[in-house]
């Protein structure tokens, strides 16, 4: 079994006492602190729209307008205030413990970036903000559903947790997780992780 990634992979294999661990990093464009300063500017002039209506609603010459934006407004610093803490805040690596009988997957939390122009980018963007992180373990039962899948926009390596579709390894590269789906074919016996694998 091959336990090294591809040369000039950032992946990494660590020896725990429950077997071999893969470390894949979380990947983040640096790009991402511009994002992050605008909106530090950005909650600034926030804070001064805030003081202003509240002011104006505490006056008493507040009308449903005021009341209205204003809740807005604060709805829109908080979610701004939050992007900032996530664009800032270093990300988790993705890891997966190998054990004997299956396993023990936490898919860690990768840096927000603002800045990813993709046909689905509205609603990915929206769930990055608030994405969690998941732990589970895998049995071999679950490996079953294991599949690295061919897609237009490149390979994912998936496993079906009920209803669920979980992407394995989303920040690794194409050949990392070719690799990764090898290893793991070869590590729990599933002949068919590879696509084609069953075609005859």
């Amino acid at each position: 079994m091959d336990l090294n990634p591809p040369a000039g992979s950032e992946i990494l294999i660590r020896q725990d006492q429950a077997g071999p661990t893969v470390v894949i990093p979380a990947k983040a464009n640096p790009s991402r602190y511009f994002g992050g300063v605008f909106l530090v500017f950005w909650l600034g002039g926030w804070a001064f729209g805030f003081k202003s209506a509240l002011t104006t609603l505490l006056s008493g010459s507040g009308n449903a307008f005021i009341v209205f934006w204003l809740g807005a407004w604060t709805v829109g610093g908080i979610v701004a205030a939050y992007s900032v803490f996530r664009i800032f805040r270093p990300g988790v690596p993705e890891t997966l413990i190998l054990k004997r009988s299956g396993i023990d997957y936490d898919s860690g939390v990768p840096p927000l970036e603002l800045n990813s122009y993709r046909k689905d980018a509205s609603l990915n963007s929206w769930k990055s903000i608030f994405s969690k992180r998941f732990r589970t373990e895998l049995g071999r039962q679950q490996l079953q559903s294991l599949r690295l899948r061919e897609t237009e926009a490149g390979n994912r390596l998936t496993i079906d947790l009920g209803a669920k579709r979980v992407e394995l390894a989303s920040q690794a590269s194409e050949v990392e997780r070719e690799w990764l789906a090898r290893l793991l074919a070869n590590r729990y016996a599933l002949p068919q992780v590879m696509p084609g694998a069953n075609k005859t």
